[in-house]
């Protein structure tokens, strides 16, 4: 399993919007090139995106469904990508302060994934996973702080 935490500097209401939004979901996941459909129940348990990924000219079609969904605290999604399985992607809002911090753990739960399972794999998905928070903390502040006015952590 790979797991990765990051305080951002918004309050975890404005986090959420953010993963409420599943047209928006392209933005801060690395590797989505782009969103293809979305329910219109997003993101109540069983509502799906479908969604493109790769890099460069080697994409896949890759459907995401709603398993479970704890408005403003907790959302676990089944990221489906044939041939290669689906992996579960558990993320939880922690209030901290009047930010959030975003933890997100990641394994395979099918596919030839679960065979590749291990440490190489965790760390090339803790590093995806880094970056995907990073975008996710920017666009976060950005929109709830305006450019160039990003909230000074608080010192205590």
């Amino acid at each position: 399993m790979a797991r990765n935490r990051r305080l951002i500097l918004s309050s975890p209401s404005e986090v959420w919007s953010l993963l409420a939004d599943g047209r928006r979901y392209g933005e801060w996941v690395t590797g989505t090139q782009r969103v293809l459909t979305v329910d219109p129940h997003w993101p109540d348990v069983g509502a799906r995106l479908r969604v493109r990924v790769g890099a460069g000219p080697v994409t896949l079609d890759d459907t995401v469904v709603v398993r479970i969904c704890e408005p403003g605290r907790r959302l676990e999604l089944e990221a489906r990508a044939a041939p290669f399985g689906a992996a579960r992607v558990a993320m939880r809002l922690i209030p901290w302060d009047e930010h959030t911090l975003f933890v997100i753990d990641w394994h395979p739960l099918r596919g030839p994934g679960t065979r590749m399972h291990g440490l190489p794999v965790d760390y090339v998905v803790a590093i995806r996973n880094g970056m995907m928070l990073t975008k996710l903390a920017r666009i976060a502040v950005r929109e709830h702080h305006g450019p160039g006015r990003e909230p000074v952590p608080p010192t205590r």
